[in-house]
C-alpha cells in the first residue's frame, strides 16, 4: 500500500507526515518488516523491540498482516511497571500479548517482569538477553514529556552505562497515563519503572518511532527543533544513522 505523505531529514532523523494513524501504522508496519526480512536473509533469525501505548495501536495491527516469519524472530519490549503483575490492565506484558504476540507467536518473547521478587536479578537477566540478541529494530513512540520509553527528563543519560534500569517516572509522564486510561486514579499510576536505556535503544540497527495526536506535538517541536539535550531525551533520535519518525498532522502541528 502505497500512502501519500510528507518528508524532510533533521540531522540524521528521517521524517514523515502523514494524514491518518491508519497510513502511519501501515507504513511504520512495513519499514518494520522490511528491517526484519533483511536480517532474517542475512542470518536466518531477527531480533525487534516493540513498545506499547495509545500512538501503537494501528501499527501492531498492521504489523499483524505483513508477510514476516515469525517463527525465526525472537520480541523484547522496552519497559514496564513496577510492581504490576500481567493480569493488569496496564499491563504492558497484556497489552502486548493481546495485541500480537499471541496472534503472531513469535520464536522467542522475552518480556520483562516488572513485578518479579529480585527486581536486581531481573534487571541483569534482561540485559543478558538484550546483549546476546543485537536488536534489529526498536518499534517505539516518544511520550508528551519527550520520554523514550521510561526515559524522563530527569533521569535520561545518553551515556547510560545499563542496558537496563529501574527508574522513577516524572509527574508529566504519569499523568499521561492516566490520560490515556490506563489507571482510573493518579494514585495507582505506579511510580517506578523498569525501562530500556537509551544506548539500549540507539545501539539497535534501525528505530521505527510513530508519534500521533496533537497533545505530542510539543515534544515533537522539541524533539527537531531544540538542542539535542536530556531535556527532551528524544532529540537523540537525530543522531541515529537509520531511525524512522512517522508523525500525523496533530503531532507534526508545531514544526
Amino acid at each position: 500500500m502505497s500512502h501519500h505523505y510528507k518528508s524532510f531529514i533533521k540531522d540524521k532523523l528521517k521524517v514523515r507526515i502523514y494524514d491518518s494513524g491508519e497510513e502511519i501504522g501501515d507504513a511504520a508496519a512495513g519499514f518494520t518488516a522490511q528491517q526484519l526480512n533483511k536480517a532474517l536473509q542475512e542470518r536466518n533469525s531477527a531480533n525487534l523491540i516493540l513498545a506499547t501505548g495509545t500512538s501503537q495501536f494501528s501499527f501492531l495491527e498492521a504489523l499483524k498482516q505483513k508477510d514476516i516469519d515469525w517463527g525465526r524472530i525472537t520480541v523484547f519490549h522496552l519497559d514496564d511497571y513496577m510492581g504490576i503483575p500481567d493480569s493488569h490492565p496496564a499491563s504492558f506484558r497484556k497489552y502486548l500479548k493481546e495485541r500480537i504476540l499471541d496472534i503472531v507467536c513469535p520464536k522467542n518473547v522475552n518480556l520483562i517482569h516488572g513485578d518479579a521478587a529480585n527486581l536486581e536479578e531481573e534487571i541483569d537477566r534482561y540485559e543478558e538477553l538484550l546483549r546476546n540478541h543485537p536488536v534489529d529494530i526498536a518499534c517505539i513512540g516518544i511520550g508528551e514529556n519527550g520520554h523514550i520509553a521510561f526515559n524522563d527528563p530527569p533521569v535520561a543519560d545518553f551515556n547510560d552505562p545499563r542496558l537496563v534500569k529501574v527508574v522513577q517516572l516524572d509527574e508529566a509522564c504519569r499523568k499521561q497515563q492516566l490520560g490515556e486510561g490506563w489507571f482510573p486514579t493518579f494514585a495507582e499510576v505506579p511510580e517506578e519503572a523498569v525501562t530500556l536505556t537509551i544506548p539500549a535503544i540507539m545501539n539497535c540497527k534501525a528505530i521505527s518511532c510513530v508519534v500521533l495526536d496533537k497533545r505530542k506535538s510539543r515534544a515533537i517541536h522539541d524533539t527537531l527543533n531544540g538542542p539535542v539535550s536530556t531535556t527532551c531525551p528524544a532529540s537523540i533520535l537525530r543522531n541515529h544513522p537509520n531511525a524512522v519518525l512517522f508523525l500525523d498532522q496533530g503531532s507534526a502541528s508545531e514544526i
